[in-house]
């Protein structure tokens, strides 16, 4: 990207250190030809990976159709995909939007009017948007403050700590919002028995558990979501990210037996359940298979395996294609290395290295990336 061109966007981001112009599978091609291993995904969205067949032939057949109708009417494409995505999560009702922030916007007034209680209930290092009320729920002071005063009534809890847990829940509280696996926040996965505890405290205290699958979900982890292998069923899910494999979509899904609280008016989106974005999301959705899912379960195992094995790692987490890898220097660093050296991979705070490489990644891709790291790391 041009100088000329960054100086007319607000500079909410870095300096771009590369322009992509070029996308095929788990490979980027910048504006200089050269071509790189893309083992961050767009932030874990590009899922199936760059021009994947399924979702782009979706996607061109609904441009010839329809692009927009609002939500005034029904698209074809926008009801296929809440059935599709109501049957995996097992009887759900869904409201479509644009991103993920936009999902937990929806999450934070359908829990209110649900539960007539204010108060929600988050964990310390978390993630949830940017937009004012995400914000407010987010666990992370540096990105907080400097848009104080947020929404009042949200208290954090330790991730991992019942007992914190048990301290932060009070009779105010509506919504206890969780990610299955802190993403932005270090890679840290929730173990079984903290998710088990925060469903039965969320049920005693009359407050909806509501878990943010924007980054884990949609196979990422090697379940559709992430909650699948943590014996819990919330209330309340949000999607986004890989839903439409680049395209912009979120949804908010309801529990049947959360279902509702929501009358015509109460919320809304102009763009949201777009059927072009739909249309890809459809196709995405039917693409996550158990094939593919054992696959995720796979390359994961590999890329966690070789990772700990490399010079200046610590410990490594994850579950599927979200892993992260504690390192002896600023992760920045290592990331800025390896793209040098042709290799896309993310941060997640100050000393974690974040891996999130399309679910279609083979184990040549996966060992090659190892090399790069082991490289840059020696």
């Amino acid at each position: 990207m041009s100088t000329a061109v960054q100086s007319v966007l607000l500079p909410v981001y870095p300096p771009v250190p590369v322009t992509f112009v070029e996308g095929e599978g788990v490979e980027l091609v910048d504006a200089t030809g050269k071509r790189y291993l893309d083992f961050g995904a767009g932030i874990a969205v590009v899922g199936l990976g760059h021009r994947h067949p399924a979702p782009l032939a979706a996607a061109h057949a609904q441009l010839d159709r329809l692009w927009h109708a609002s939500n005034l009417f029904g698209t074809e494409p926008a009801g296929v995909l809440a059935h599709r995505l109501s049957e995996r999560f097992g009887g759900a009702q869904a409201f479509l939007c644009n991103s993920g922030t936009e999902a937990i916007e929806a999450a934070l007034k359908y829990a209110r009017l649900a539960t007539g209680k204010h108060g929600v209930v988050a964990l310390e290092g978390s993630f949830h948007g940017r937009t004012t009320g995400a914000l407010a729920a987010t666990g992370q002071p540096a990105k907080r403050e400097p848009f104080a005063p947020l929404l009042p009534g949200v208290r954090f809890a330790r991730p991992n700590d019942v007992a914190s847990l048990e301290a932060a829940l009070g009779a105010d509280t509506g919504l206890l919002l969780l990610e299955p696996m802190l993403g932005e926040g270090g890679v840290r996965p929730l173990d079984a028995p903290f998710l088990q505890a925060a469903a039965r405290l969320a049920g005693e205290h009359g407050a909806l558990l509501g878990l943010d699958e924007i980054q884990t979900g949609v196979g990422r982890t090697g379940t559709f979501f992430a909650f699948e292998q943590l014996g819990v069923r919330p209330d309340l899910v949000t999607l986004a990210k890989g839903l439409a494999n680049g395209l912009p979509i979120g949804a908010l899904l309801v529990a049947d037996e959360a279902a509702g609280a929501f009358a015509p008016g109460h919320h809304g989106s102009t763009f949201g359940g777009n059927p072009v974005c739909c249309a890809a999301a459809c196709a995405v959705v039917d693409a996550i298979d158990d094939e593919l899912l054992a696959h995720v379960q796979t390359q994961g195992r590999r890329l966690q395996t070789g990772l700990a094995a490399l010079h200046g790692v610590g410990e490594v987490r994850g579950a599927g294609l979200l892993v992260g890898a504690e390192l002896e220097r600023p992760a920045a660093e290592v990331a800025a290395a390896a793209l040098e050296l042709g290799l896309v991979v993310l941060t997640a705070g100050e000393q974690v290295l974040r891996l999130a490489p399309p679910l279609v990644v083979t184990s040549d891709q996966v060992d090659s990336a190892l090399a790069v790291l082991e490289e840059v790391l020696s």
